[in-house]
């Protein structure tokens, strides 16, 4: 069907917990085949036990180009398609530049940006001669509006967005179409790493979104075939508006932005 995800087989990476797992669920009450992907099998059992209908669980670390490639072959294998690919693994550490390690620069860009490389790149072959698929990258409203503290983070997600305006553009004509989810802050683990100290949480915790209302978004772009979903309302205007006003922009919302 048209708009539906029912039926169609989706991988869905950094499916252990958060925004992941509350995606899996989502998309399989509506009737998709859920391929659970992440790093621990532990948290993905977990996860997959309370989910009902069609599912697998697969072990998945982005970082390793050879393991991507042998994980979708096997999910290509068994089930004889891909249709959706949700790349969504990824972390963030809030270090103020001058305190940040290039290492912390390297495995952001590694897992939130390249991760994503190396997964598109997998399934690719097999959309192509598919004739049709979806990839959604679930990238962040920071990487068009930066916070403090972000140097490295926004800088992966910049990367993201960018790579999948110009995959886009890449892949018009074979079928295959993109689509970013950017949300802005979400009550989910990744602040366990991110913000250690709880900092951010206090000081924006009524802002955040939650990880069961990002999931509707993805399914939604999944749906509806957007290529692109800024959230919620108020993060994408601020960045459209700094877009259009960068000066006054960053005069405004200085104080929010600086809450790290």
């Amino acid at each position: 069907m048209k708009g539906s995800v029912q039926n169609k087989v989706v991988v869905l990476t950094g499916a252990s917990s958060g925004v992941g797992a509350a995606t899996a669920r989502v998309l399989a009450e509506k009737g998709a085949i859920v391929v659970l992907a992440a790093r621990s099998m532990d948290k993905l059992n977990k996860v997959a036990a309370g989910i009902r209908g069609k599912h697998e669980v697969v072990r998945l670390d982005v970082t390793d180009e050879e393991q991507v490639n042998e994980a979708v072959r096997s999910i290509h294998e068994r089930f004889g398609r891909i249709d959706v690919l949700v790349n969504n693994a990824g972390f963030g550490e809030f270090v103020a530049f001058p305190e940040a390690k290039l290492a912390q620069f390297r495995e952001m860009m590694d897992v939130n940006y390249l991760g994503v490389v190396r997964c598109c790149q997998a399934v690719y072959p097999y959309m192509r001669e598919a004739g049709s698929g979806h990839i959604v990258n679930v990238a962040s409203i920071a990487g068009k509006l930066a916070t403090s503290k972000s140097t490295a983070y926004s800088a992966s997600k910049h990367a993201l967005l960018g790579f999948t305006n110009a995959l886009r553009q890449d892949l018009k004509g074979t079928g295959i179409k993109v689509s970013a989810v950017n949300p802005g802050p979400i009550d989910t683990p990744f602040f366990d790493r991110a913000d250690p100290e709880g900092t951010y949480v206090r000081n924006l915790g009524s802002f955040m979104l939650k990880p069961e209302q990002v999931a509707g978004a993805i399914v939604k772009v999944i749906e509806r075939g957007t290529p692109e979903k800024d959230m919620p309302f108020i993060s994408g205007f601020g960045a459209k508006l700094f877009q259009l006003f960068p000066k006054l922009t960053d005069k405004l919302l200085s104080g929010i932005l600086n809450k790290k």
